[in-house]
C-alpha cells in the first residue's frame, strides 16, 4: 500500500476504548504510516500523551475546540503552553477556530482562537483550524492577525466550504484537508474544491470517530478509512491513489515536521 498520513484523529475518545491494538493493525494494513491526534480541551492531554508514548507513528496537538470556548481563561492558555513545552511529539496547536453552526458566542470563540494563534506562532507550531459556518469571520480574523503579527502555518481541517471560501485560505498559505465528507453524495461543493487545491497544499484525514466515509457513513470512523478518502480525492483529481498518497504524506511531513517514510 502507498503511505498515508491521517492528519486528524481522536483516538482517546471512548468509542475506541480497548481497541487500539486492533485499530492499529487495520490502519497499518491500509498503509497509514502517521497520524496526527487532535485535542478538544487541554484536560485530554494526559490521555493523548499516553497514546503517543505507545504508538511511534502518532504525534499530537494541544488546544481548545471552539465549542469549548466558554472554558477559555488565562489558566487554559497556561495549560496549553505547558503541554507544548513538556509534552512529547507536540506538533500543532488545536483544534481551534470558529464554529457558529452550533454556538453564537463569537467574542469568546475569537478570543480563544486569537490566543491560540499567538501560542502557535510563539512556538513555531502548525495550527489545526476548525471552521464551520464561519468562513467570512474566519477570513477577517486571520487577516487582522496576519497584519498585526504575521502569518501562522496550518491546515483548514475537515474542509466543508465552497471553492471561493477555500481560495481565501489558500491565499493565506493554509493547507486544505479533506475528510469522509468528500465521499458524500450531498457534498458537491466540497467535491468541487478537491481538483482546485494545489498539489503541495493537499491533505487527507478521517476526523475519527466522526464522519465515516461511504460505504461506512453513519458508523464509527477509524484511521484505516483514510484510504477511502484518498481514493475519492484521487478520483476527483484524475490522479492515481499512489500519487495522492505520496503527495499528501509528503505535505503532512512538511506541515507537521513528521519523520515518516514517503518513499
Amino acid at each position: 500500500m502507498p503511505p498515508l498520513v491521517d492528519t486528524h484523529v481522536h483516538l482517546n475518545f471512548r468509542d475506541f476504548a480497548g481497541e487500539i491494538a486492533v485499530l492499529r493493525h487495520r490502519w497499518r494494513q491500509a498503509g497509514v504510516v502517521g497520524l496526527v491526534h487532535s485535542c478538544v480541551t487541554p484536560a485530554e492531554f494526559d490521555d493523548i500523551q499516553a497514546l503517543v508514548r505507545d504508538l511511534p507513528e502518532l504525534v499530537c496537538a494541544v488546544g481548545l475546540h471552539p465549542l469549548e470556548a466558554h472554558r477559555w481563561s488565562p489558566e487554559t492558555s497556561r495549560a496549553i503552553e505547558m503541554a507544548i513545552r513538556q509534552g512529547e511529539r507536540v506538533v500543532a496547536v488545536g483544534e481551534t477556530g470558529l464554529d457558529f453552526y452550533k454556538a453564537t458566542n463569537r467574542h469568546l470563540q475569537e478570543t480563544a482562537f486569537w490566543e491560540q494563534l499567538l501560542l502557535a506562532q510563539a512556538h513555531d507550531l502548525a495550527v489545526i483550524i476548525h471552521c464551520r459556518a464561519a468562513a467570512q469571520p474566519m477570513r477577517e480574523l486571520l487577516g487582522k492577525f496576519w497584519a498585526q503579527h504575521g502569518p501562522v502555518r496550518g491546515v483548514m481541517h475537515c474542509w466543508g466550504g465552497t471553492p471561493e471560501e477555500m481560495q481565501w485560505f489558500l491565499e493565506l498559505g493554509f493547507y486544505i484537508s479533506f475528510s469522509g465528507i468528500v465521499t458524500f453524495k450531498n457534498a458537491p461543493a466540497v467535491q468541487a474544491c478537491v481538483p482546485l487545491v494545489p498539489a503541495d497544499r493537499l491533505l487527507v484525514e478521517t476526523d475519527c470517530p466522526f464522519l465515516a466515509p461511504v460505504p461506512y457513513r453513519g458508523q464509527r470512523n477509524e484511521p484505516a478509512y483514510v484510504l477511502l478518502v484518498a481514493e475519492k480525492v484521487a478520483a476527483l483529481r484524475g490522479e492515481s491513489l499512489a500519487q495522492v498518497a505520496h503527495q499528501t504524506t509528503d505535505n503532512a511531513s512538511m506541515l507537521f515536521r513528521l519523520a515518516v517514510a514517503v518513499a
